[in-house]
């Protein structure tokens, strides 16, 4: 039998265009974010990316042993359902959100990169770096298609 091989992306990233944020609820505005970039699908009943991500918008760090009980506080707060709260799972969403460059793990624990807003993230990070770099490649296959 031949070997298989497989297509893996060297990166990635999905944009969604929705209506302008008009939400004055965190949680949500958080939720369309990353609907907007792919970290979340439409539809999604295990949307606990999206408290991974307001606990670290609303502290400077999160020490790793920390992570899970602050999720299940958070989604008890807002009166959710804790699916996808095994460690497992936050560990997985943990990485898609230090993959797509929006995170890092510190000594001390996880933050957003460099402690940086998530705006300025998206501008140095995303907008600047990442995205260029997958179009220029995109158009490269469209060039070679001819």
């Amino acid at each position: 039998m031949g070997k298989v091989s497989k297509d893996i992306p060297l990166a990635e990233i999905t944009l969604r265009k929705y209506e302008k944020p008009d939400m004055t609820d965190k949680r949500n505005l958080i939720k369309k974010l990353c609907l907007s970039i792919g970290l979340l699908q439409s539809g999604d009943s295990r949307d606990i990316i999206v408290d991974i991500l307001m606990l670290l918008v609303n502290n400077k760090i999160v020490k790793s042993e920390d992570v899970a009980s602050k999720v299940i506080e958070l989604r008890n707060l807002n009166k959710l359902p804790l699916l996808g709260v095994a460690e497992s799972n936050i560990r997985r969403q943990l990485k898609r959100l230090k993959d797509i460059g929006l995170i890092e793990k510190t000594l001390e624990g996880y933050r957003l990169y460099e402690n940086l807003s998530l705006e300025e993230i998206f501008k140095e990070r995303l907008e600047k770096y990442l995205i260029p770099n997958i179009i220029e490649r995109v158009k490269e296959y469209f060039n070679a298609v001819k």
